[in-house]
């Protein structure tokens, strides 16, 4: 078991340490930093089988959208438009 401690000991590192962390900045208005994803594969109801999740990164405040797997780039402006 020594022999084990001693070579640990006087392995060579291979990595190149981390480097400090550094904090992300934090937005100074509200609404400016998003957080925008797609929740899908839900069982059908009105319809609707998506829910766009939008949310405010500074406020946390979160909109949820009922919407469909096919919405497409137009459909997703104009529910954004229309619900955030």
């Amino acid at each position: 078991m020594e022999d084990y401690d001693i070579c640990q000991k006087i392995k060579n590192k291979t990595k190149v340490p981390a480097e400090k962390l550094k904090l992300s900045e934090v937005p100074k208005k509200p609404w400016t930093h998003l957080i925008v994803y797609f929740i899908m594969k839900l069982p059908l109801a009105a319809e609707k089988d998506a829910i766009l999740v939008v949310c405010n990164i500074l406020s946390k405040i979160t909109h949820f959208v009922a919407t469909t797997e096919e919405t497409l780039v137009e459909g997703l402006a104009q529910l954004f438009k229309n619900n955030v």
